[in-house]
């Protein structure tokens, strides 16, 4: 494998100021975000990188499940922040965070066991990663989806609540815009998925090629990890979206936007 030097990273960080440069001068307003999240990349991966590495020297479920609850926390924060009208206080957080842990350990844990089967299952080098993967994943289609739901229910309150006068129930109220969220939180991963191979290959694989594993052999585990993927974020998605339609209601039925974060 080629190795990297500082320099060659800072030559892929002059992309970077040059994009931040150019929406500078087409006022795009992106400039301070998109050097902030480099700057985040560079750091965090850094430190991420000096944890595994000690990690993986000292495996034992206590250091990895720490890992994986800090990584569960700040997913569920990003989660929250990505969202226009998200729920107050605890509720905005927990939805998502909830969510992620019911879809994503749970698939991470059956792969690991039941698929890999890698002794022990915790094994840092593989859980870890694998529930990144998961957790990055599900955190999008969880954040699009609850973004799109909220978003929805404020725009069509008077549908809704022209329905409840109906005599509908408040599942039934909400339905046709809980599909719609359902969907747009799976598109990203049936895009990822409907394009590999063709139009792109996925990271997994090309970083397995580039370290100098078979391609055939990266290919398997390329398709392990994108259906995986899309069942932790479709349950993701799923769970977080059903709590969220149940949390628009009180228990008289109403509609109760006021637990809405007005951006």
């Amino acid at each position: 494998m080629v190795e990297l030097s500082l320099a060659d990273l800072a030559i892929a960080a002059v992309l970077v100021l040059l994009l931040a440069l150019l929406s500078i001068r087409l006022r795009s307003n992106i400039s301070q975000q998109l050097i902030i999240a480099a700057v985040r990349t560079a750091v965090q991966l850094t430190l991420v990188g000096l944890v595994l590495k000690v990690l993986f020297a000292n495996a034992s479920f206590g250091w990895v499940m720490l890992m994986a609850l800090i990584m569960l926390l700040v997913a569920g924060r990003e989660v929250m922040a990505r969202q226009e009208r998200r729920f107050k206080g605890w509720l905005g957080y927990g939805v998502g965070t909830f969510s992620m842990f019911l879809s994503s350990f749970a698939v991470a844990e059956f792969a690991l066991v039941v698929i890999l089967g890698e002794d022990p299952w915790y094994t840092p080098q593989y859980a870890i990663p694998l529930l990144g993967m998961l957790l990055g994943n599900t955190m999008n289609g969880i954040a699009i989806a609850m973004d799109r739901l909220t978003h929805a229910a404020w725009e069509q309150r008077a549908v809704i609540e022209a329905r409840l006068m109906l005599g509908e129930r408040w599942d039934q109220a909400i339905a046709d815009y809980r599909r719609q969220a359902i969907r747009s939180g799976m598109i990203p991963i049936i895009n990822a998925m409907a394009a590999a191979g063709i139009v792109s290959l996925p990271g997994m694989m090309t970083g397995q090629i580039l370290a100098g594993a078979p391609p055939v052999e990266a290919v398997k585990y390329q398709i392990l990890i994108m259906f995986l993927i899309s069942a932790g974020t479709g349950l993701g998605t799923l769970a977080a979206v059903s709590i969220g339609s149940k949390q628009l209601f009180d228990e008289r039925q109403r509609l109760c936007l006021d637990r809405l974060r007005q951006p």
